[in-house]
């Protein structure tokens, strides 16, 4: 945030992440079973030529299922699966356009590596890195993991970095921790 900008009025925190899958029962089972997700509920929407091209900027036809979990201890994720004639079946990479990963704090990556070599749904991108030199992080030690739909995951082990980037973690969350946009000094 630059000194002239100015937060959205009454902005707290992030709710959740969303990803749109193929399968979202295999996507459920990758959370719930590898990721330690609980699932929170399920929805649907739509066919509604009223409401999913004027609310989703999603073509008339479409409609969706969803599961909402809850990664503990701080993270909401929504899974989407959606229906329509015109779908592209394509996840973003990377490097396209929307491309993203979901990264994740572990102890020890190399214990991570070994527990998704024996899971169906990911495989392991490369093998485990660690950063360098006078970066901020160095001595991370990380590793990229891909589900069979394209969903990059990263786990990240930071427990040898020195002096670490005040990152968000468990310490930070406490009561009334986050102050409201208007409690923001300008």
């Amino acid at each position: 945030m630059t000194n002239n900008s100015t937060p959205l009025p009454g902005l707290r925190w992030v709710d959740h992440v969303a990803f749109t899958v193929p399968d979202l029962d295999d996507a459920t089972r990758l959370f719930t079973d590898l990721l330690g997700a609980e699932e929170l509920y399920r929805s649907t929407r739509g066919p509604d030529a009223a409401l999913m091209p004027e609310h989703f900027a999603v073509p008339e036809d479409a409609h969706l299922e969803l599961r909402m979990l809850r990664l503990p201890p701080n993270l909401n994720v929504e899974l989407f699966q959606w229906w329509s004639d015109d779908r592209s079946t394509n996840f973003p990479r990377p490097s396209d356009a929307g491309g993203h990963h979901l990264c994740f704090v572990v102890d020890d990556v190399d214990d991570v590596i070994k527990a998704i070599k024996q899971h169906p749904s990911i495989r392991v991108l490369g093998s485990r890195k660690e950063v360098a030199g006078d970066s901020p992080v160095a001595g991370n030690r990380w590793v990229y993991a891909q589900t069979t739909w394209g969903l990059v995951l990263e786990f990240v082990d930071r427990s040898r970095v020195v002096h670490p980037p005040r990152f968000v973690g468990p310490d930070e969350w406490r009561p009334n921790a986050i102050p409201s946009t208007s409690e923001v000094p300008e």
